[in-house]
């Protein structure tokens, strides 16, 4: 574990280090499109993001290669080389696109020839478990297909999702958390070494992510671009790809005497791998069919951009740009570590109790875009500040106090008493507010001018 979180960390901390110089080099290049229609943001902001992710990829690629415990992933699987190969052709695609804004057909054709590229290397769907069957070896040719059909469809799902800041990065970033946590416990707790090389992908992933994360999020300084999405899109297919039909049921010891329905439950751990990727996915992969459906219904090209996306419709019902993040990540969350969870204790009522409470949850705050969380006053200094409770300012005081005084100085008849006039520090705060830059402040010096009655 301490190899991978090292692994995590140097990936994290290179990707962050060089983000910041990867700005500055896009809008030194013009990478700096101009807001068009369905976009959020309100200001030009650099993309080329994937350039610094690509950087912490190789970085995590290269550290893990030089440690003990992990080497062994270099030295007897040819699938990291795979991964750094197809990765480094989809990221110099985006990286095109994002400067050049090339053709849809041209950026589906890399990503094809990018998964091609994988699968001549060894990085391929050999065989499934399939439900009542049992174990199916695939053909080469069928091998190919499944295997370019799901990092083609995992590419797309990440970048249709990747339409608010900080959203694509923390989705893939908690899928990628859930994914280590089921690879892990099967290397270390079946000793099943098939599982490593997608251990550490989803490592190096969450590091990309989070070191990426601190530029993104909202209000964002800069955005990965197709460099950027594509690419993590591609690692966390190539995760998925290298653990889905290597789970060895005679290794984790399943078949277990009892009933046909025990031995479904015992069975669940292999059926994960095939499912677990699509429910990595499910979000962005629910995004991607409805909005192939709503444009081909609408008589588009699939591949023409619009404001339907779901993060369009939270923020279209009223939430707010960091609410609608938070909301995507909660059920990104939800789906993710609980099928992991159910893969671990399937038979385990208490689990569904879980997510049945957690959906409620999540149900609710959807209902609810208006409402807004107020933290209490001994954490308040832990929260934003949209979530601490509201203080009265100076300004605010001192018009109640104005207000005060001059009931106070009422006659017994109920009329005004004449009230001495106020210095200028009093009008001056009085008027103008904590900032004092209004039109009111300063002709308020020279009252004379405005009286109908004065001379000059």
């Amino acid at each position: 574990m301490r190899d991978y979180l090292l692994t995590l960390c140097v990936t994290a901390a290179v990707t962050y280090l060089l983000t910041g110089p990867v700005r500055k080099f896009a809008i030194a290049v013009g990478a700096m499109p101009a807001i068009r229609a369905r976009d959020v943001h309100r200001e030009p902001t650099p993309r080329l993001g994937g350039i610094a992710m690509f950087g912490g990829l190789c970085a995590g690629l290269i550290v893990a290669d030089h440690l003990f415990n992990l080497n062994s992933v270099f030295e007897l699987s040819n699938e990291p080389r795979a991964l750094l190969s197809g990765a480094a052709l989809i990221w110099l695609i985006g990286v095109l696109d994002d400067k050049f804004e090339i053709d849809a057909l041209i950026k589906l054709g890399g990503q094809m020839i990018a998964a091609a590229v994988m699968v001549i290397q060894g990085l391929t769907i050999l065989w499934l478990p399939i439900p009542g069957v049992g174990t199916v070896a695939l053909t080469q040719w069928q091998g190919t297909l499944l295997t370019v059909a799901l990092v083609v469809i995992t590419i797309n799902a990440v970048n249709f999702v990747d339409g608010l800041d900080g959203l694509a990065a923390g989705m893939v970033c908690i899928a990628s958390a859930a994914f280590f946590l089921y690879t892990y416990r099967l290397w270390y707790g079946y000793g099943i070494e098939a599982a490593a090389p997608a251990t550490l992908f989803a490592a190096i992933l969450m590091g990309m992510c989070l070191g990426f994360l601190p530029h993104n999020m909202h209000p964002a300084r800069i955005f990965m671009g197709d460099s950027g999405s594509m690419l993590i899109g591609l690692v966390l297919a190539a995760g998925a790809i290298s653990v889905t039909g290597q789970v060895d049921p005679d290794v984790m010891k399943l078949f277990l005497e009892g009933s046909e329905r025990q031995a479904t439950h015992a069975m669940l751990p292999v059926f994960i791998p095939l499912l677990l990727p699509l429910t990595i996915i499910a979000i962005p992969a629910a995004d991607l069919v409805l909005a192939i459906v709503r444009r081909t219904w609408n008589g588009q090209s699939p591949f023409a951009a619009d404001r339907g996306h779901l993060h369009h419709r939270l923020l279209e019902i009223g939430h707010s740009h960091s609410r609608s993040v938070l909301i995507m990540y909660f059920w990104s969350a939800l789906i993710a570590f609980g099928a992991v969870g159910y893969s671990v204790h399937s038979a385990s009522l208490w689990i569904v109790l879980v997510i049945v409470g957690l959906s409620a949850v999540g149900l609710i705050l959807l209902l609810m875009p208006r409402f807004t969380p107020r933290a209490p006053l001994w954490a308040e200094s832990f929260v934003p500040p949209r979530y601490r409770r509201r203080r009265r300012t100076d300004a605010e005081e001192s018009a109640d106090a104005a207000d005060v005084s001059a009931r106070d100085q009422q006659g017994p008849d109920g009329s005004h008493m004449a009230s001495p006039v106020p210095d200028r520090a009093s009008v001056s705060v009085g008027v103008s507010g904590v900032n004092g830059a209004t039109a009111i402040g300063p002709r308020s010096r020279f009252a004379d001018r405005d009286r109908a009655d004065s001379p000059r």
